[in-house]
């Protein structure tokens, strides 16, 4: 009995000693990222975004939008300064990443998530926007355009998802804990020193084949990582993605709108033929660019990837033009 009482007693010392490594590493954190952006309140979110040209609506708009475990760091990175001076940018955090929050009781699901994104186009007047997305972005961004389809002007998708696959990546797969408190226990525990111990490891995966850039921690935003917030809105993203997904899938091929996508060959989280050619295939008109690279292009091909989010903007412009000119006839 009393070695019992004593391995509990070490148990809960280790339990309370990660705890207190977690809390200090969140103030860590949020003390060398602080948020740069202002918040807009949604119905079931409050959204941290980032805008560029002083939000001038003038300029023709671009709403970014980021993946799975990630925030709005991977377009400024090395995106945004490449767009900007000729298109409103808007970066956003999706609600529950980065900065942005999710209201309690507030379902992750893409549906709901796209409302979200809706209801801040209207909020800060943007006049059909290209959307742009990457990763889980991409199916967000699909997610968007099919249920909101007068809020979207065209879609410019970076490695998107938009299938569901048998098996989720192994990087990811921490995520899938379903018991909600263990998720918590988790989060505020062992998440963070087993995310730092495997932070190389994991990194190479998602960058590979390409390098991780030295500055992705603090410039890409890769310490926001290291929060139990994001590791449980990445969970609750990934676990919400059977229930949605394939039924989305079952519906591009009514996509009435200009549709890029943009994939690197060498992709070691999404393959590009199960999720870009998948998409291409079903969408008229849709193009696809295969470029050498991985998952992770607006950081690792910034040129490039600003490129393509400038071709699709100025098809959508050309397309939105000529559907204005015919009606006008």
């Amino acid at each position: 009995m009393t070695l019992v009482l004593i391995l509990l007693g070490v148990l809960a010392l280790l339990v309370l000693v990660a705890f207190l490594f977690t809390l200090w590493t969140v103030r860590k954190v949020e003390s060398v990222l602080p948020p740069r952006g202002r918040f807009v309140d949604v119905p079931g979110a409050r959204l941290h975004i980032r805008e560029f040209d002083g939000g001038d609506p003038a300029l023709p708009a671009l709403l970014l939008v980021h993946g799975l475990a990630a925030q709005l760091d991977h377009y400024t990175y090395g995106v945004t300064d490449r767009l900007a001076g000729r298109y409103r940018v808007i970066a956003v955090d999706r609600a529950g990443s980065g900065y942005s929050t999710r209201a309690s009781g507030t379902a992750a699901d893409l549906d709901t998530q796209a409302a979200m994104l809706a209801a801040l186009i209207e909020h800060l007047q943007l006049e059909r926007p290209l959307v742009v997305g990457h990763s889980l972005g991409g199916a967000l961004s699909l997610a968007l355009a099919l249920r909101h389809p007068h809020r979207v002007g065209g879609l410019a998708l970076i490695a998107p998802l938009t299938h569901m696959q048998e098996h989720v990546p192994p990087v990811f797969e921490g995520l899938t804990i379903l018991s909600p408190t263990w998720r918590k226990i988790v989060a505020w525990t062992l998440a963070i020193p087993v995310s730092i111990k495997n932070s190389r490891a994991t990194l190479d995966v998602v960058f590979g084949p390409e390098a991780v850039p030295e500055d992705f921690a603090t410039r890409g935003g890769g310490l926001l990582g290291l929060r139990p917030s994001a590791f449980l809105s990445a969970s609750d993203d990934l676990r919400s993605l059977p229930d949605c997904l394939p039924a989305q899938a079952s519906r591009y091929g009514e996509l009435q709108l200009p549709v890029s996508i943009l994939y690197g060959k060498d992709d070691r989280i999404l393959d590009w033929r199960a999720h870009g050619q998948a998409l291409a295939d079903k969408v008229r008109g849709a193009t696809l660019q295969l470029i050498e690279g991985g998952h992770m292009l607006p950081i690792t091909n910034p040129d490039v990837t600003a490129a393509f989010i400038d071709t699709a903007a100025r098809q959508a412009m050309l397309l939105a033009s000529a559907a204005t000119s015919a009606a006008r006839s």
